[in-house]
């Protein structure tokens, strides 16, 4: 239900405000709050990397943790499971029908021009 879960931003960038709530200041406030265990997934990546692994598993849990929190549990992205690639390459085929190949079958110069004229109408400079 809509009160077991909440949907958090970690990445930032310099000073500038960012997409909120943070996670880092959401998990604080939960650990303070009296919440005693947190399960994290960052459904945002299609495998795990090490921005997030640093940034959630590790001091995300030491935040969690040193404000009161007693267990926060990374679950791990679908990385290279068999399944998972099956379907991601499912995915990809679908959604990459009628781009340009390797093998030399880029567009014509037609197509370029169309593409060129709608970029330009949707305000792109040349």
């Amino acid at each position: 239900s809509a009160e077991q879960y909440q949907v958090s931003f970690q990445s930032r960038f310099g000073r500038a405000k960012w997409l909120q709530p943070y996670t880092e200041a959401t998990l604080k406030k939960w650990a303070q709050d009296g919440v005693k265990r947190v399960d994290v997934i960052c459904p945002a990546f299609v495998v795990d990397c090490i921005e997030t692994l640093e940034e959630i598993a590790i001091e995300g849990r030491a935040t969690f943790l040193n404000h009161g929190g007693q267990t926060l549990s990374y679950i791990a992205c679908l990385n290279d499971d068999s399944a998972w690639m099956h379907a991601l390459a499912d995915i990809c085929q679908e959604h990459l029908q009628g781009w340009p190949t390797l093998a030399g079958q880029g567009p014509t110069d037609l197509q370029r021009q169309l593409s060129k004229q709608l970029a330009q109408a949707m305000g792109a400079k040349t």
